[in-house]
């Protein structure tokens, strides 16, 4: 994948599809309040924490580079 196309995706990822992930991310933290009631504060700072890493993840090829100029 040429830096042009990663460059692309990755505004594509930040500006589209991170902020739906948080939108999924905070709805299911709500859920979760809801259904089992409020965790400890540990345990939900350990779900942001592990919900803030996942996202990335499948994307990490994509970002690769990209601040990186022409060469």
């Amino acid at each position: 994948m040429d830096l042009k196309t990663r460059k692309r995706l990755s505004m594509l990822v930040l500006v589209v599809l991170l902020p739906v992930y948080i939108i999924v991310a905070v709805t299911l933290m709500n859920w979760l309040d809801a259904r089992f009631g409020r965790q400890p504060i540990l345990i939900e700072v350990l779900v942001y924490l592990g919900l803030g890493i996942l996202w990335a993840l499948p994307f990490k090829r994509v970002f690769s580079g990209v601040g990186r100029g022409e060469e």
